[in-house]
């Protein structure tokens, strides 16, 4: 194991490095699932990537800190894990606003775009050690999905725009 450790030369160590890529795949894969099946633009890959993309740029600015943050390190250089969070927020965000189009007078995309933001999220919190929170939030997520996605179909429509028009449910 002291192989693995020394190939990969991090502060964590090979078993947590592997542990929280392994789990931001896994996670992402969840989620990416659910839009699979739904048929949306981002679905398993897209998800897995940005959950991993974002599992990695967390690992990475966790392991400049603790490397930068010697105690016999007289260096200036002070780390900001912060910033790639900001970092990652901001590329996912981009790559979500991408997913949400507008199509005949309706926006599209908009819980793909809202997901892709959160597997996002899922990957840093992976990245940074929080393996237990990034499994709740993917467990509310599919719940989220799947359950309010059979409620939503329940709920009846309103057409606002002509107040006149019959619904179909009776009622004026």
């Amino acid at each position: 194991m002291q192989q693995v450790d020394a190939l990969f030369a991090t502060e964590i160590g090979a078993v947590q490095l592997f542990l929280r890529i392994g789990a931001a795949c896994l996670f992402g894969a969840l989620i990416g699932i659910e839009r699979e099946i739904r048929d949306r633009p981002a679905g398993l890959r897209t998800f897995m990537l940005v959950s991993l993309a974002a599992c990695l740029f967390t690992v990475i600015a966790l392991e400049i800190s603790l490397m930068l943050d010697q105690p016999d390190d007289a260096s200036s250089i002070r780390p900001d894990p912060l910033r790639i969070i900001e970092a990652v927020t901001a590329g996912v965000a981009f790559i979500a606003a991408g997913a949400i189009i507008r199509h005949s007078g309706r926006l599209e995309g908009l819980t793909t775009g809202a997901g892709l933001w959160l597997a996002g999220a899922i990957g840093l919190a992976c990245g940074a050690g929080f393996i237990a929170i990034a499994a709740l939030v993917t467990c509310l997520a599919l719940l989220i999905l799947t359950l309010f996605h059979m409620i939503e179909g329940k709920l009846p429509i309103i057409d606002t725009k002509d107040p006149g028009k019959d619904d179909g449910s009776g009622e004026p």
